[in-house]
């Protein structure tokens, strides 16, 4: 059977949660696990559930990438960084 040990609890970012003040959201914050007797590390993302007034589900990974776009809009299912988030979220603004 698989064990899993939690590595690190992954918090939501406190820039993008100041974006979502006039929105209805939750938020699940994600974790890194290791497999146990491996070096395999599994990461879930931090997720922003955005319910009023669009749908959207928004994916925060915590990776070191070249192009520096950490976020994923499944609805998109695209990356982006916190300026496009943040022109993206501009829209639907009510």
């Amino acid at each position: 059977m698989l064990e899993f040990k939690t590595f690190e609890d992954l918090k939501p970012n406190p820039l993008l949660l100041e974006l979502l003040n006039n929105f209805n959201y939750r938020t699940e914050n994600g974790k890194v696990k290791i497999l146990e007797k491996t070096n395999l590390k599994f990461i879930e993302p931090v997720k922003y559930i955005i319910t009023y007034p669009i749908k959207l589900t928004i994916l925060e990974y915590k990776i070191n990438e070249i192009n520096n776009k950490p976020f994923f809009i499944e609805q998109y299912n695209d990356k982006f960084n916190l300026n496009e988030i943040k022109e993206i979220l501009k829209k639907f603004k009510f």
